[in-house]
């Protein structure tokens, strides 16, 4: 283990690693969404397993969300807990329109959640510099 003096680097550190557990987590979610999406337009009968994931995916972005925003306010780094937010909050657009059965809207978001999510967990896991 590393040990720093930098004081700075201390409130980083520690609540850097509850942002990447989330994002982790949203990212086999996230996994989990689009395995079964390929599935369903497919033929499959998983629209339950789809619905559970989508849940699950409210719950990660969610907490994502607060840890990025914990990240935030030890740092003064908002943009993750900014793009976090957005994230959060289209997940429920998304699950309404999916719902709603409108795939030509409901299949690009899914990709557009995925870019958010990538990106934050790309910044989790950057070497500290």
């Amino acid at each position: 283990m590393t040990r720093t003096n930098d004081p700075a680097a201390l409130p980083r550190a520690a609540t850097l690693r509850p942002v990447q557990a989330a994002a982790v987590l949203s990212v086999l979610v996230l996994g989990w969404q689009f395995l079964t999406a390929g599935r369903l337009l497919g033929g499959a009968d998983v629209l339950t397993g789809h619905g559970a994931g989508a849940v699950a995916l409210h719950v990660s972005t969610g907490l994502l969300l607060v840890a990025a925003a914990l990240h935030g306010r030890a740092t003064r780094t908002w943009w993750p807990a900014a793009v976090s937010a957005a994230v959060f909050a289209l997940t429920f657009v998304q699950a309404a329109i999916g719902s709603a059965g409108d795939m030509t809207v409901h299949v690009p978001l899914a990709l557009l959640l995925a870019v958010g999510i990538v990106w934050v967990t790309a910044w989790a896991f950057r070497p500290a510099g």
